[in-house]
């Protein structure tokens, strides 16, 4: 019998377990990582002494790099609270709680970020003048304190007082039993005991994302003047729903509340593509409430952060310490929209108003309004609320500082009646409960944040949402689509009259389901399609490339201009909305306006862009035209050193092939479309790397001003970065 035990349970993530050392390892924390150990049954309910508990890891294996697949690499809150409080690691009495701690190995950079991030998790902002740094009055500060302390059981504890670290160099080091590790390059790692071994690889390939624990249908979404759509009702240990969220319609307008994991495939299920998103109300910085901000950072433009003051400074805490960025580059990737507490913030024409709500982190649940022709109707989100028996003891404790009105005061808000409401029934210390909301008189109640089944009592005070349902709370199927038309086509023609538009406007808006072929690669299309919804995929089977177009994208132009097969195929790959025109009709229109020679000289520079890792996905073509029109082309021929171009710029190969070198070590080939100079484009850094062209090569330099605004560029630029300097420092 085997006495090391490997599987592969998803992208990023493997399993190392050594029974006789009774170490089980979790190898990867991607998002929601502890819902694919479920579903491998290597996290199951268990039994010991008569007491019920959950199986699980005893120990976290970090990845050397925060970022892989434009999501994060390392988020061991959720398997760190499993191994506490599910396992009973940390529970008086309780048969597993024997003094062995959650054991966290990985680079001593790392360990030191994850340290401070679930810090961060656990308790939010850990002071009164952090609180007051916010705006908050000193006696609503020592108050939040107070109650934050309660949750704490008294006191702010460390993360060591909670977990035992582990850091891993480039030697082999013992790790409990005769176990061993060693690090033999950037996340490859072996494990050892006696004369066995197993070695796993925590790297994505290129284009592979964290994988999703379910899997979900795709919906064809209508959109109201003001409506929700129910994007998830679990919480973060459901296997089978997305944690608890919702996705606001206003106008033509898209809001999310919260960014819980797995944004991207929820949100390409629903039929939404990330350039659609106008911003998110945050509640809270948790998890399963919090882990899908990444995807939102991969936007061609800054999506709105509306939040509290005090939510904001709690998650941009927990993300600068998660990306080891200062707090202050949260505005390159956010527009941080600050809203009063209790009171009505105009947004757009939507209205907001978010309540300060007891909980171990900074907390508000939400309500909105917005008005139609019968006056205004309401939707109010309560996301980890805490139930008025926590409440009621909590007024009843010893810590100086609690309010005597707590639980009067939290009530009013919790039970303010709306059209709709979607409440946390989670239950225990930090989640509501269903029972405290039987005489509320809101007009619908959404019961959510469960992993499991309703029971009979809570389904007489509310009921569940299927995911991608729609509550609609003023009708009216307006021009949300003509608006977008209207919008994208005189962004991309900003020189020609609109009544020239308005012969494109005039053609049909196609429905087409996912999976559907737009453009097949080899024919020469008699159609071009202005995606205004949903996602489609370019699949260049000669490059091996794979991007994603959303709204905004032109499908077809280039082949249908030049009459020319196409070079790519294009496929739905979500429910698209979009803008059919005819082939004939574009030339036509082009021609018209002289527009030819301007969209030959871009289309080249634009295709290329496209194929890149860089700037091939999420961009919309005005985004696109905008960096394409800023490239200058760079024959650098045939040199052994670069170190003379400005650094002011990032390089793009257009041909030839490039040698990274790192303490004159080859350590990476630059091939067509690959780039170097982020270091002092984005960093700021001098240039750290030598590089040789052993062969002609041809470059776009792109000036840093034409970039530094796009986040999805600034965030693949920052990953790329964070994998060069791990190469070049040796240790995470």
């Amino acid at each position: 019998m085997s006495r090391l035990k490997m599987i592969d349970v998803a992208p990023g993530i493997v399993w190392v377990e050594a029974p006789e050392a009774d170490l089980r390892i979790q190898c990867g924390c991607p998002a929601d990582s502890v819902k694919h150990l479920m579903r491998q049954s290597l996290v199951a309910p268990a039994e010991i002494d008569g007491v019920n508990y959950e199986a699980g890891p005893n120990a976290v294996l970090l990845s050397d790099v925060p970022l892989q697949g434009g999501g994060f690499a390392n988020l061991a809150e959720f398997p760190i609270l499993q191994m506490l409080y599910r396992q009973g690691m940390i529970i008086p009495g309780h048969p597993c709680n024997t003094g062995q701690r959650p054991l966290l190995l990985g680079g001593r950079e790392q360990l030191h970020s994850q340290l401070e991030y679930i810090h961060r998790g656990n308790y939010g902002l850990v002071s009164e003048e952090e609180i007051m740094a916010t705006g908050i009055p000193a006696d609503q500060a020592r108050e939040m304190m107070a109650i934050k302390l309660k949750f704490a059981f008294g006191k702010i504890a460390e993360p060591t007082d909670l977990l035992e670290t582990l850091e891993i160099g480039h030697s082999a080091t013992e790790i409990r039993g005769g176990v061993t590790i060693l690090r033999m390059k950037r996340n490859h790692f072996r494990f050892m005991l006696g004369d066995e071994c197993v070695e796993i690889d925590l790297n994505l390939s290129l284009g592979e994302r964290y994988a999703s624990p379910y899997a979900m249908e795709f919906h064809d979404v209508e959109r109201d003047a003001f409506a929700v759509l129910h994007s998830g009702e679990g919480d973060g240990w459901d296997i089978n729903r997305p944690s608890m969220s919702s996705v606001l319609m206003h106008h033509g307008r898209l809001y999310l509340i919260d960014a819980g994991p797995n944004l991207e495939t929820i949100l390409n299920s629903l039929g939404i593509g990330i350039n659609e998103i106008e911003g998110v109300f945050q509640t809270h910085a948790h998890d399963d409430h919090f882990a899908g901000l990444t995807t939102l950072m991969q936007a061609d433009h800054r999506i709105k952060f509306l939040a509290a003051p005090l939510v904001r400074a709690s998650v941009t805490r927990k993300l600068s310490a998660l990306l080891r960025i200062d707090e202050d580059d949260f505005v390159h990737y956010f527009d941080p929209i600050d809203l009063i507490m209790d009171e009505w913030n105009d947004v757009a024409g939507l209205e907001a108003s978010p309540t300060y709500s007891p909980h171990p982190v900074e907390t508000t649940i939400f309500k909105f309004r917005a008005e139609g022709p019968n006056g205004y109707r309401t939707y109010a989100h309560l996301a980890d609320i805490a139930s008025f028996q926590v409440l009621d003891d909590m007024a009843a404790s010893p810590i100086p500082g609690l309010p005597e009105d707590l639980t009067a005061r939290t009530r009013e808000s919790y039970l303010e009646p709306a059209n709709l409401k979607k409440l946390d029934i989670g239950g225990g210390l930090i989640h509501g409960m269903a029972a405290d909301f039987d005489n509320d008189h809101s007009d619908k109640i959404v019961l959510a944040h469960i992993a499991r089944q309703l029971t009979l009592d809570e389904e007489e005070i509310g009921s569940g949402a299927t995911f991608g349902t729609v509550d609609v709370l003023i009708p009216g199927k307006e021009a949300f689509l003509q608006r977008f038309m209207d919008t994208f086509l005189s962004t991309n023609f900003p020189d020609v009259p609109h009544e020239e538009l308005l012969t494109l406007i005039d053609n049909p808006v196609e429905t087409i389901p996912p999976g559907a072929t737009l453009i097949e690669r080899g024919t020469v299309n008699e159609d071009i399609y202005l995606v205004l919804a949903g996602n489609v995929k370019m699949d260049d089977s000669e490059t091996g490339t794979t991007n994603v177009l959303s709204a905004g994208a032109f499908i077809g132009e280039t082949s249908g201009l030049h009459r020319l097969p196409s070079a790519e195929t294009f496929r739905a790959a979500s429910y698209v909305r979009a803008l059919r025109l005819k082939a004939n009709q574009y030339i036509d229109f082009v021609n018209t306006n002289g527009l030819f020679e301007e969209i030959v000289q871009l289309e080249e520079m634009r295709e290329f862009l496209l194929r890149t890792r860089l700037f091939g996905e999420a961009l919309s073509y005005p985004t696109l035209n905008m960096v394409a029109k800023s490239m200058t082309p760079l024959d650098l021929g045939k040199r052994p050193n670069l170190a003379e171009l400005a650094e002011d710029f990032l390089y793009l190969v257009e041909t030839g092939m490039l040698i990274r070198l790192n303490d004159n070590a080859e350590a990476e080939l630059l091939n067509v479309g690959d780039f170097f100079g982020e270091e002092s484009a984005l960093m700021g850094e001098p240039r750290q790397f030598t590089l040789h062209a052993k062969e002609d090569v041809q470059v776009y330099a792109v000036p840093s001003a034409s970039f530094m605004d796009i986040p999805v560029v600034r965030w693949k630029l920052f990953e790329s970065w964070n994998k060069r300097l791990q190469e070049r420092v040796g240790n995470a």
